[in-house]
């Protein structure tokens, strides 16, 4: 065999050192996996009016899943179980409204009186030293908030129209996300069948497995994120309302809304009742609402967040952080929702195609989450 002769390819890329070969492989690679992550990117915004609400049906149905297959294992109909988890679960939710909303208007009053009095002192701390602002100025801001108004009318009924657009695209989506959440309590199983029938059939049992691992790690995720919810709404609420804070029922409910919302979201309901504490009270108790609500989110952001998420769906605590911070520069408020979730399945379903063999998946409850043996995933 003749040696190959100078100027051939595989003489000049033999003559290549091997690091920038490697470099140069490893880079195109990660060219191309850069690319189709961004081509994704661009067809779940694209489509985001229907995969965001297809993805809370899914967190939904990941915490009311367990309920629905306990009413079946005492042999309740799946459909009737379904009925009455949902229709129990709206009613739940209706109860909390209705406890918020009457409470709201029952503080109301004593709000109204409190805002007043807070009113009077800040006009006599603006008429004061080192600000001195003159009475007659202070008289005359409702004056000019009137003509601020009729001169930006036409912007105000721009963003009316638009904030109705966008409350009937809301409207839209809680129809969507409720039907189908109804579909995937009742036939959730059968749905994933279906989609599991396009995968070759010698592969088929595993990845089935690996999607009920999945969707396991999913509904711990989500019994974790109510556990520090609620953990946010109640040291909040009792906070503010032993130093008599008033709303304290309607801001303690909209502090476990926004925790749902990792990191940023229990950050601006305790602003909201700092803003309050501020109009109500006064600076040096709206000060207090602020360290209670520091306490709080510190304990949110370096115990809670890490420790339960990170052991409910097999993560490091430093993982969980760093997801969230990214899903949020990424994909904004449904970024950062949907980041730790979305982390918690790949990461469960990818051990549970490498470890996971001979293992019969229908002996794998998603609403019962098998147990980890001992050096499993590591």
């Amino acid at each position: 065999m003749t040696s190959p002769r100078p100027g051939r390819p595989e003489d000049v890329s033999q003559s290549v050192p091997k690091v920038l070969r490697v470099s140069a492989a490893l880079s195109w690679r990660l060219l191309a996996v850069a690319g189709a992550v961004w081509l994704i990117s661009w067809i779940v915004g694209y489509l985001a009016v229907v995969i965001i609400p297809v993805a809370i049906a899914l967190l939904l149905t990941a915490l009311l899943a367990p309920a629905v297959g306990q009413l079946a294992r005492w042999k309740v109909p799946r459909g009737l179980a379904t009925a009455i988890v949902v229709v129990g679960g709206i009613a739940v939710v209706g109860g909390v409204l209705y406890g918020v909303i009457s409470a709201f208007v029952g503080g109301l009053p004593d709000l109204q009186k409190q805002v007043a009095s807070s009113v009077d002192q800040i006009k006599h701390w603006l008429e004061g030293p080192p600000l001195r602002i003159p009475d007659s100025q202070l008289l005359d801001l409702p004056n000019q908030l009137i003509k601020l108004i009729q001169d930006n009318q036409l912007s105000i009924t721009t963003s009316a129209l638009s904030t109705a657009a966008t409350l009937g695209e809301v409207l839209t989506g809680v129809l969507l996300v409720l039907f189908t959440t109804i579909f995937f309590l009742h036939d959730g199983g059968g749905i994933w069948s279906f989609l599991t029938k396009i995968i070759p059939a010698d592969v088929r049992p595993r990845v089935d497995l690996a999607g009920r691992r999945g969707f396991a790690s999913l509904v711990r995720y989500v019994r974790a994120t109510a556990a520090v919810a609620v953990v946010d709404a109640v040291g909040i609420g009792v906070g503010i309302g032993v130093i008599g804070v008033p709303l304290a029922v309607p801001l303690a409910a909209l502090v476990f809304l926004g925790a749902f919302i990792p990191i940023i979201g229990a950050v601006i309901a305790g602003s909201v009742a700092v803003l309050v504490a501020l109009v109500a009270k006064g600076f040096f108790w709206a000060l207090i609402v602020l360290v209670i609500v520091i306490a709080v989110m510190q304990l949110e952001s370096h115990i809670l967040q890490p420790l339960l998420l990170g052991r409910a769906v097999q993560l490091h605590p430093l993982a969980v952080v760093l997801v969230i911070a990214a899903g949020f520069t990424f994909g904004g408020i449904a970024g950062a929702l949907m980041s730790v979730p979305i982390l918690a399945v790949l990461n469960s379903g990818i051990r549970s195609l490498l470890h996971d063999q001979g293992i019969d998946p229908s002996e794998v409850d998603p609403t019962r989450p098998p147990k980890v043996e001992p050096g499993h995933g590591k």
